[in-house]
């Protein structure tokens, strides 16, 4: 049975899924050794509880002499103050907290690339729901 949600599945279409049991992905094997196949050094992590999710790799790759970044608005704990002493954890250990848009515009770099309309549309849905989420809020 997958884990990952559909919509993220969609969107990566034909990327093989790592079905692990570990809450620790860096202590998985075979995830482990498909960010060490890429041969890159930089890692973007996010996932879906601050605390466990994100944290426990990530402070695993570091000391493993990784530079990682986790997605601040990406990821959330099971209560704010998990979430945010997760961060600081993270933050002290020497990861980069980075937003999705800062990401997302870095990844990009200018408008003119391939891609910058795909990155629009997004963007434009982003900050639709967002602008909406608000209005909900009263904000």
């Amino acid at each position: 049975m997958s884990g990952t949600n559909p919509e993220l599945r969609e969107a990566l279409p034909g990327v093989p899924e790592i079905d692990r049991t570990t809450m620790n992905s860096w202590e998985d094997p075979e995830f482990r050794a498909a960010v060490e196949r890429t041969g890159r050094r930089k890692l973007v992590i996010a996932g879906l509880w601050t605390e466990v999710c994100v944290a426990f790799p990530t402070l695993d790759a570091l000391r493993d002499g990784y530079e990682v970044y986790f997605v601040a608005d990406a990821i959330g704990g099971v209560s704010r103050v998990a979430h945010e002493s997760a961060m600081q954890r993270m933050i002290q250990a020497g990861a980069t907290p980075i937003s999705v848009l800062g990401l997302a515009c870095e990844l990009q770099r200018d408008w003119g690339r391939p891609g910058a309309d795909r990155l629009r549309g997004v963007m434009r849905e982003y900050f639709g729901k967002l602008k909406a989420a608000r209005a909900r809020q009263g904000a």
